[in-house]
């Protein structure tokens, strides 16, 4: 801290010495200008033309008044130099004295000043104590700090190397960190694009747009967690989402569930032993509530993914109106018409990748998991209500089995003319 302290007013006293050493320099070498050796050359000048004037006066060139005027001229001149040169002798020392002390005083208080405002700027004697070491690296900087020198490291690799899409996955989750989520998604994007599509990169790309939207799953959040669930109904990212927003919303049976089913999986790159940690509170909470831990309740139930589409000819008729409601919904292929699962959506949002599961039951005492088989539809509705009615367009698969692992394809193609008897 002294030895920096020493240097930065050394530095100060070496500008201020150049500043006087010129000013006092300069006042060293104010010497009057000696305009002698002009008035010295303008006498022999006068004379020289005198004696040739005197000359054709005696040759008789000249009268005698032209004579005396002519010399008369000649003196005249002669006076004005001398005087000429004496004025200009004496304007040179007046040039010389304008500049005063006042320059060199007003650069050196604008020197001292500068650095004092520079120095309370960037800090006090703490503040240099603490200055991180030239070897020392970053660790004396705070995690924030830390991030952003990591994001610029990422950023300058992912400009050396733009195809390495770990560099780009790693600047979208430091990004993530520092709240810019935009940027995140963008970086996500990239990351998709090299490695092609995966649960985990939708589940990154949902929880970065879960944060940029105030920690609310919003329609794009959702689409982003279908589309994850839809590629690995048991992805990490995805289910910790989940079950973080379920926590945060006090729905601490489902959040216990979401994050069971990360548990269960015990995948090497999560930290079960957190999300344990997190179940404890979220069943301490939810018994504080008067709830009970459903322990019944699968956690790691079936989960159907589907990806549910319009037919061209369907979808010509359906931009000749407004946008309608579509409900996908799967329900018992032994006649039962309650809806296990079920979730609402947009004709405009077709094509789309949902999951159905059990957290989309419509009672719990109708889930997915108590079926062997169902009956899967996607309803595009003219009225907007629920149910098949006729004007509806839909999509049908039969008897599928809950324990399926495939992709459904829902391709809604057919208008309901009638209803089945």
């Amino acid at each position: 801290m002294l030895e920096l302290l020493i240097i930065v007013v050394a530095f100060i006293l070496l500008l201020l010495i150049i500043v006087w050493a010129h000013y006092l320099n300069q006042n060293r070498q104010k010497v009057k200008i000696d305009n002698s050796f002009r008035d010295e050359t303008n006498v022999r000048l006068y004379h020289e033309h005198k004696a040739e004037i005197e000359k054709d006066f005696q040759q008789g060139s000249l009268d005698e008044e032209s004579y005396e005027y002519i010399v008369a001229e000649l003196e005249q001149s002669l006076l004005q130099d001398i005087q000429d040169n004496a004025s200009e002798a004496n304007l040179s020392v007046d040039k010389k004295s304008s500049l005063s002390i006042i320059w060199p005083a007003t650069i050196s208080l604008f020197i001292i000043i500068f650095s004092v405002a520079l120095y309370s700027e960037r800090g006090s004697m703490e503040l240099i104590a603490n200055t991180p070491k030239a070897n020392g690296g970053h660790q004396a900087l705070d995690e924030q700090q830390q991030m952003i020198v990591e994001i610029q490291k990422l950023k300058k690799t992912t400009e050396q190397q733009p195809n390495n899409s770990d560099a780009w996955y790693s600047l979208g989750q430091a990004l993530v960190g520092i709240g810019e989520f935009d940027d995140a998604l963008n970086a996500f994007d990239k990351v998709i694009e090299i490695d092609g599509e995966q649960a985990d990169l939708f589940g990154a790309k949902a929880q970065a747009s879960y944060y940029k939207n105030a920690q609310k799953i919003t329609e794009e959040v959702q689409y982003f967690i279908d589309k994850a669930l839809s590629l690995d109904a048991k992805d990490p990212s995805t289910n910790i989402l989940l079950g973080m927003n379920n926590f945060i919303n006090n729905n601490y049976q489902q959040a216990i569930n979401y994050w069971q089913t990360v548990v269960d999986e015990n995948r090497p790159t999560v930290n079960s032993d957190a999300l344990k940690s997190a179940i404890v509170e979220a069943k301490n909470r939810l018994a504080l509530t008067g709830g009970k831990v459903a322990d019944n309740i699968s956690s790691s139930g079936p989960q159907l993914s589907l990806h549910v589409r319009v037919s061209e000819e369907i979808l010509t008729k359906l931009n000749q109106g407004e946008d309608k409601v579509v409900f996908i919904y799967a329900i018992p292929s032994d006649g039962g018409r309650m809806p296990l699962a079920a979730i609402k959506v947009q004709a405009s949002d077709l094509p789309i990748d949902v999951v159905l599961n059990d957290q989309r039951a419509m009672t719990p005492a109708a889930k997915l998991s108590d079926a062997e088989n169902v009956n899967v539809y996607a309803i595009i509705s003219k009225s907007g209500g629920v149910g098949i009615k006729p004007g509806d367009f839909k999509a049908e698969i039969t008897d599928v089995s809950v324990d399926t692992k495939e992709v459904i394809e829902l391709v809604i193609d057919s208008l309901v003319e009638q209803l089945d008897n």
